[in-house]
């Protein structure tokens, strides 16, 4: 009887956590935020120690990122600096704090 009810818990458990699934863009996101740091600005790219680890995809990424020279005032804007950054970020191929795709038009949360 105990192997019965601890085999239900499990299948109710399993069956919440499939059913919640991954978490999506809007969860790890608070007005364009993650940790405190707005995600627009000035972005240096490093290799140790970054503010976000992040993953470059093709399609269903987290953010839509364009490419600034100038005016980085708005969600999903990166102007490359290689100083004096408003955060850091640091490629990676797996276990990212968020997914990126580079985009001409339309950047932001999706």
């Amino acid at each position: 009887m105990n192997t019965l009810r601890a085999a239900i818990k499990f299948a109710l458990v399993a069956a919440m956590a499939a059913a919640l699934g991954p978490a999506t863009a809007a969860s790890k996101f608070n007005k364009c935020t993650l940790n405190g740091k707005q995600l627009f600005g000035k972005v240096q790219v490093v290799k140790s120690f970054p503010d976000f680890r992040v993953q470059q995809v093709e399609n269903f990424a987290d953010l839509n990122v364009q490419r600034v020279k100038s005016f980085p005032d708005s969600c999903g804007k990166w102007q490359w600096v290689n100083s004096l950054p408003d955060f850091t970020i640091e490629y990676v191929e797996g276990s990212p704090d968020f997914t990126i795709t580079f985009v001409e038009n339309f950047p932001g949360e999706n």
